[in-house]
């Protein structure tokens, strides 16, 4: 498992928007797999959860995105899972932080 967590200032729905292309263009075996929306009061939350195909080691990752603004601030949580594989050991090669290092990028451009 990976995890990057990220508060910034910015616009809710261009911060969204910003993290959903860079995810979706990053690599073509990349889909969003569901989405949901809430709004209570002035707080608003985005979770996406992406699927990825890994040829290296020949299984799919997942990136769970949540993003929660309120007024200017942002709160963006992103967490890799299920790039490794074995029963008892998991022996990963990295996907689930090359899942979230886009995240990460995508973040850095924002701030």
């Amino acid at each position: 498992m990976a995890k990057y967590e990220k508060t910034i200032t910015g616009q809710f729905e261009e911060v969204v928007s910003h993290l959903q292309n860079d995810i979706a263009n990053s690599g073509i075996s990349m889909k969003l797999v569901d989405e949901s929306n809430y709004t209570l009061g002035d707080t608003k939350i985005a979770v996406r959860v992406y699927d990825k195909y890994f040829m290296r080691n020949g299984n799919r990752a997942s990136l769970s995105l949540t993003v929660v603004g309120s007024d200017s601030n942002i709160y963006i949580s992103a967490i890799g899972a299920g790039g490794g594989s074995g029963v008892f050991i998991n022996f990963s090669l990295g996907a689930e932080n090359d899942m979230v290092a886009i995240v990460e990028r995508s973040v850095e451009q924002l701030v």
